[in-house]
């Protein structure tokens, strides 16, 4: 909650002005039994209607000022809450771009969406249900002691006599609904992963007829789910109904007792009703405690989880001190691998003793079978991971040494799988960069060959683009991957096996663009199709982490070693797609 706080701060003078409102409520609450009281003992018993006019207009200026000092505080402090949490989603996000691969790596994208959406939206259910006014119900509380007190003590003895039993049951069920709570909020997360995945994944779940063992799968993680609730859902029956049974039981007794005050001539009739206007208002913020600490608990659950996320370090930062390095250094565009190591876990080595130097406007293609370290190359070169010894330099800088933003401004990527986001094909070319104009943008995709394609879009550049370019051809998503390379217009490419999943025709047209796009460019080219890296200026290949060949085409395979086989393979034996995965085993372990 102090952590909660901070963001609730720069809303404070709100904040501050419903809390002041809570003890207009509670007063205004506290005056209406105590007003019935003078009206039966004073005017009623006494037949003074002119007395009795001037106390019903007192209570009804009780309820309407209540009903709108009300309305006031739920509506300044939910203002407060939606601006807060807003503020929160806004801090998560920004910290989730700054987390390192290795953590996506590791949590399913369904868990990380639930700490940003369900887990933010219990914190807004605890304002909503008014579990901040906790405290001032503790002191209304208070108040109604202090009153019954003033008026009878003895009586005020005999309607408090079942406190402790509520005290004691409040007591058990707090300690049981946390652990209800952790366990509600991480199952939810569990059917938010496997729904992310499974939705994405529905074509190869209808190809392969998978949908009863994925339906079976997602029932029974929703049937545990059903249960984490329905066990919170007994202890928060068994609260509200015990506390509702004590209730009953304290207004029995003091109709009872009082009753008999009565007969004696002890206790004023009116007394007695205010007696039980104040029971029931002693126990209708007990009543409601019960739910909103229910709302709290899992309120701190969430909390946990979301302050969790937050205080995940950023593995990989920027130093303090940043070296820059000059436009027109000799060595700007260079790559050096000076003896790297590398393991996703502990010493399971991807990378072993790699040395490897890339000088400027030099295109090297890099080859191996899978799990041979082709990948993680990518992966250190633009910082997603750091070295375990060694080091990889960028233009004669250590990457540990360079501002991160500049660092991968200088290094242009275009992955196997081209990501495109939701929006326009502009926006998925640019990707929002102001610096990118019109024309920029119209010559870059007239560079990649991708002309013809957008004017026979009906909205042209402004076409919508679906969820991952679902929309669009393999061959077009990558031919736009290609646009976005340009128009970043980076020092350094890299380009991760990107004609492996179109047609020859496209290819032809990639290749093309490809020209274009490596031209007066630092290039390194990781390809399983050797056709395609016949032209490079070297090759080098990895064989189990380790730099086992480097020359070109005709060098290579003169040699007749590792390139010359893989060569031999895919066109002598007819097998096109040799070691086709570009993604590293050793990567995937460590996922």
């Amino acid at each position: 909650m102090r952590r909660l706080w901070r963001y609730l701060r720069p809303y404070q003078r709100t904040f501050w002005m419903s809390v002041a409102i809570l003890p207009v409520i509670s007063g205004l609450m506290l005056l209406q039994p105590y007003l019935l009281k003078v009206a039966i003992d004073r005017y009623v018993d006494h037949g003074d209607t002119s007395g009795l006019g001037r106390i019903a207009t007192l209570f009804s200026l009780a309820v309407v000022g209540e009903f709108f000092a009300v309305y006031w505080q739920y509506y300044l402090t939910m203002v407060v809450a939606q601006h807060s949490l807003a503020d929160l989603r806004v801090d998560l996000f920004a910290h989730l771009e700054r987390l390192p691969q290795r953590y996506f790596d590791r949590n399913p994208v369904g868990r990380i969406v639930t700490r940003l959406t369900t887990d933010v939206d219990v914190l807004s259910e605890m304002f909503a249900s008014g579990a901040m006014t906790i405290f001032m119900d503790a002191l209304t509380l208070l108040g109604i002691v202090s009153i019954m007190l003033w008026i009878d003590w003895r009586l005020a003895l005999v309607a408090l006599s079942v406190v402790p039993v509520v005290i004691v049951t409040i007591d058990f069920f707090r300690k049981r609904a946390r652990v209800t709570y952790r366990l509600i909020r991480e199952r939810i997360a569990r059917i938010n992963s496997f729904l992310s995945e499974a939705i994405s994944g529905m074509p190869v779940i209808q190809l392969f007829a998978h949908e009863r063992a994925s339906f079976a799968e997602f029932d029974e993680h929703n049937a545990a789910h059903r249960d984490a609730n329905h066990l919170s859902n007994v202890y928060e029956a068994a609260l509200f109904s015990i506390i509702e049974a004590v209730s009953s039981i304290a207004m029995a007794l003091v109709v009872w007792y009082g009753s008999g005050q009565i007969v004696k001539g002890v206790v004023a009739f009116g007394t007695l009703v205010a007696f039980i206007e104040y029971i029931q208002k002693f126990f209708i913020p007990i009543r409601d405690f019960s739910t909103k600490y229910a709302v709290m608990q899992s309120a701190i659950t969430a909390a946990e989880r979301v302050f969790q996320l937050l205080d995940t370090p950023h593995e990989i930062v920027s130093p303090a001190a940043p070296r820059r390095v000059a436009a027109d250094d000799p060595e700007r565009g260079a790559v050096r691998f000076e003896n790297v190591w590398f393991a996703y876990k502990g010493e399971d080595w991807v990378l072993r003793d790699v040395s490897l130097d890339v000088r400027p406007g030099e295109t090297v293609a890099i080859v191996g079978a899978t799990g041979s370290g082709k990948s993680t190359i990518i992966k250190l070169l633009g910082r997603s991971f750091d070295v375990k010894m060694g080091s990889v330099q960028v233009s004669g800088v250590d990457v540990r040494e360079w501002d991160l933003a500049e660092l991968r401004r200088e290094i242009g990527i275009v992955l196997q799988d081209a990501f495109l986001f939701t929006g326009t094909l502009a926006s998925n070319v640019t990707l929002g960069r102001a610096e990118v104009s019109d024309e920029t943008l119209r010559a870059t995709v007239r560079a990649v060959n991708l002309e013809r394609f957008v004017s026979s879009l009906p909205l042209g550049y402004a076409q919508p683009i679906r969820e991952r370019g679902n929309n669009l051809s393999a061959g077009q998503r990558q031919l736009l991957a290609f646009a976005r390379a340009l128009a970043y217009d980076p020092r350094i490419l890299v380009l991760d096996e990107a004609t492996s999943s179109v047609d020859a025709e496209t290819e032809q047209l990639v290749q093309e663009a490809l020209d274009r796009l490596l031209r007066g460019r630092t290039a390194i080219v990781i390809a399983h199709r050797l056709s395609t890296i016949e032209r490079a200026d070297r090759i080098v290949v990895l064989h189990h982490g380790v730099v086992r060949e480097v020359g070109t085409h005709a060098e290579l395979l003169a040699l007749g070693q590792i390139y010359a086989r893989l060569y031999e393979l895919q066109y002598a034996g007819g097998r096109s797609n040799v070691g086709a995965d570009a993604t590293d085993d050793g990567a995937s372990a460590g996922s």
